[in-house]
Parts: structure tokens; C-alpha cells; sequence
């Protein structure tokens, strides 16, 4: 045995001979070689088994979470109506005044009116029309 792998015989003088580590790239074809049949072999499945269980684990911890927050600020974008206290991206506060198809116009002082995309919206205070007292 040279270098740990078996059937790997030195010819000649030690250092010389195929397997020797000035040989090296030549040996290997040899350590590439399939394993012997003297151990049995894992099924094919029991190889991708780890790959499979990172993909789904992936899928609950990173994917599944975020379809979840997307459908959530899907739901709360089809629900803002006229009068209703919004807060765009960026800290812009501003009150539902008019709704177009993707923009909706905010008045965000008096006088002060700008147009931004629904998509743009974080949260929402609902207009409960109640007298405040």
C-alpha cells in the first residue's frame, strides 16, 4: 500500500515508483476509481436526501414567510378607502383623498397633495368616522 490507497504498489525504489508524490497528478485515475464491491453501496435516494431536506427547510424558514407577509400587504393595499390615515414608504403621512387603479393621492398638509403607488403604503388607520371628543 502507498499513501493509504489500497492495491497502489511502488515499483523500484521508494520515491520513484507511479504512486509517489512526484507522480502524483498520474495517480489520479487511481484514487478517483469506484470503491471495491467488498462494502455494500447507500441506495441513489439516501445521496439527495440532504440536498431534499435543506431545500425544504429553506422553503419553511425563508420562502414560506415571506409569501405570507406579501399576501398580508396585498390584503391591506385592496382594503384602503377614501379618508382612510396611511403611512407611505419613506415615513410620508398622509389621508386617502382620491383612488386611482395603482396610485392613490394623499393629502399630507393643507393645500399639499401628492400622488404615490399603492404598493408604497405600510400601514393603515382605518377612518372609523367617529367624533373625537
Amino acid at each position: 500500500m502507498v499513501l493509504g490507497i489500497p492495491g497502489a504498489v511502488s515499483k523500484g525504489k521508494e520515491g520513484t515508483g507511479p504512486m509517489s508524490l512526484m507522480n502524483w497528478p498520474a495517480s489520479w485515475p487511481l484514487m478517483m476509481a469506484p470503491p471495491t464491491a467488498e462494502g455494500s453501496t447507500a441506495p441513489t435516494w439516501v445521496t439527495f436526501l440532504p440536498m431534499v431536506v435543506i431545500l425544504v427547510l429553506m422553503y419553511f424558514v425563508l420562502l414560506r414567510p415571506q409569501m405570507k407577509r406579501q399576501k398580508e400587504h396585498e390584503k391591506l393595499i385592496a382594503a384602503v378607502k377614501t379618508g382612510d390615515r396611511v403611512v407611505a414608504a419613506g415615513g410620508i403621512y398622509g389621508t386617502v383623498t382620491n383612488l386611482k387603479d395603482q396610485v392613490l393621492v394623499l393629502k399630507v398638509a393643507d393645500g399639499v397633495k401628492i400622488e404615490v403607488q399603492r404598493s408604497t403604503i405600510t400601514s393603515v388607520e382605518k377612518n372609523d368616522d367617529k367624533p373625537s371628543s
